[in-house]
């Protein structure tokens, strides 16, 4: 699996192109989702690119991320959120809600895509396999960790924005109003290590479940 003698520099470079994928395919796919459910705000706006300087957050992408590196040689982030005008949807509560699940489930599609990476590194020179073979392992948990991550049940994730759809109007509306705490919540919870006694075990199981597919 990933290399333990990797330096926090090599660890922070072969971390670059699976981290800035997993977190800027995550929103473009809530873009792309809302496009075509009938909202072309993120499109007109540009956010459908690829490009990450489009998508970069200084809290989410840089700061966040690089302290967690420093601290815990750890790598955890997000991107910029796409913008979306729920009022453009024909069925907003269903719709909110697929546009809610699309990014989950882009970073579950490429999790299992570093899984076939991983497997194939095999086949590969020695001295290119082990690099590849790192990327790939970070690939499938980062993308596995913001998944998980995403659907944690608090707004402003899409777990939340997905409860508060699919939850009865009284209920969906009172959660709605954690929103503006969400955040900062969700920040204390990841600096203090709380939320990841919750979570480290689901990513650990599904990232398994990934390697084993592919016989890793």
């Amino acid at each position: 699996m990933l290399d333990s003698n990797l330096s926090t520099a090599q660890l922070i470079l072969i971390s670059i192109i699976p981290v800035l994928f997993a977190i800027v395919l995550h929103e473009v796919a809530h873009g792309w989702a809302a496009y075509k459910l009938g909202d072309r705000t993120a499109m007109m706006l540009g956010r459908l690119s690829l490009n990450p300087i489009k998508h970069i957050d200084p809290i989410g992408t840089i700061l966040v991320p690089a302290i967690l590196i420093l601290t815990v040689n750890f790598a955890f982030g997000w991107a910029k959120p796409v913008p979306i005008d729920w009022r453009n949807f024909k069925n907003p509560k269903r719709d909110t809600a697929l546009v809610a699940i699309a990014g989950p489930a882009a970073n579950l599609v490429m999790a299992i895509g570093w899984g076939l990476i991983a497997a194939i590194t095999t086949i590969l020179p020695d001295n290119f396999a082990q690099p590849m073979l790192n990327m790939a392992f970070i690939g499938v948990f980062f993308n596995v960790l913001l998944m998980v991550f995403n659907l944690i049940p608090v707004p402003p994730t899409d777990g939340g924005r997905i409860a508060v759809s699919l939850l009865p109007a009284p209920a969906g509306n009172l959660l709605s109003k954690v929103e503006p705490f969400g955040l900062i919540l969700l920040l204390l919870l990841i600096f203090t290590g709380v939320l990841w006694q919750f979570i480290i075990p689901v990513i650990q199981m599904i990232s398994g479940l990934i390697f084993s597919l592919f016989g890793v």
